[in-house]
């Protein structure tokens, strides 16, 4: 039997917001808990850290936001007054640590449910969650990871493994493949405009496009001059090409016919999620 690997933690961020906008977040409480601390906005900002400016208008939004002050300015004492959390204040820094915790322990329920799952994996939630993040205007996105790096004086051929099915060709530039870390094994985003692709139904022609994508059409979408199609490449994978309606016609186009996207491999732009 197989020992079971211990859950990696997901962790987030908590916000409290109002109808008014954000009211309290992980800074603004660090915020109230070093002013409760030093006595002082000026230390509180280093401690943060935050500019003396930025503390103050934080503090100024948390009481303009809170039905009573959080914090407020005291005269006498060390050095003539400083800056005080009332007691509401402390009450609503203890309130957002208690529920703080409380959301730490559902993520990490979370976890726990999900890596007992047969093929459960947190790292892959959370890259599935970072690229769900990326938004882009190029319709066709496909993730993979490099297999194959070929080095010209100016320009680099990369192979991107999308699966065992299928994998892509790009062209970048030597200055570009070095600025997005791209080496063996490197994940990226191949982000292609659905303007870039060509359809094609003959299979004996030859093409110069590196990149050929074979598969059934799923949709067509008309317009008053060009349509969009949308070919069902197989596994869960699709690209959608735009094309002139006398393009669909021309080349009989209809669901269910076989046809290809083809595209070059410099019509392909790589992203890569930090």
């Amino acid at each position: 039997m197989k020992p079971r690997h211990a859950a990696s933690r997901l962790t987030g961020h908590l916000e409290v917001s109002t109808d008014l906008g954000a009211y309290l977040g992980d800074k603004r409480v660090r915020l109230l808990e070093a002013i409760e601390q030093h006595g002082s906005i000026s230390q509180a900002a280093k401690h943060v850290p935050l500019s003396y400016k930025a503390a103050w208008d934080a503090v100024d939004a948390m009481n303009n936001l809170a039905d009573r002050p959080l914090v407020e300015r005291s005269t006498g004492g060390r050095a003539g007054g400083g800056t005080l959390l009332t007691d509401h204040g402390r009450r609503v820094v203890a309130l957002y640590r208690a529920m703080e915790a409380e959301h730490q322990t559902a993520l990490d329920r979370l976890a726990q449910t999900f890596a007992s799952e047969p093929g459960g994996d947190v790292q892959s939630l959370q890259r599935l969650l970072r690229r769900m993040a990326v938004r882009s205007s190029a319709r066709n996105q496909f993730v993979g990871s490099v297999s194959s790096l070929r080095a010209g004086p100016i320009d680099v051929e990369v192979r991107l493994r999308i699966d065992e099915h299928l994998e892509l060709a790009a062209v970048v530039t030597r200055a570009s493949a070095e600025q997005l870390g791209l080496a063996i094994g490197t994940e990226a985003i191949a982000l292609v405009k659905a303007s870039s692709l060509l359809l094609l139904v003959d299979e004996a022609m030859r093409l110069s496009a590196r990149n050929q994508l074979w598969g059934e059409v799923q949709r067509i979408v008309d317009g008053p001059v060009n349509a969009e199609v949308t070919l069902d490449l197989g596994h869960g994978r699709s690209a959608v090409a735009v094309v002139t309606r006398d393009s669909v016609a021309s080349l009989g186009l209809a669901v269910g016919v076989r046809a290809c996207a083809a595209f070059k491999a410099s019509s392909v732009i790589l992203a890569v999620i930090d």
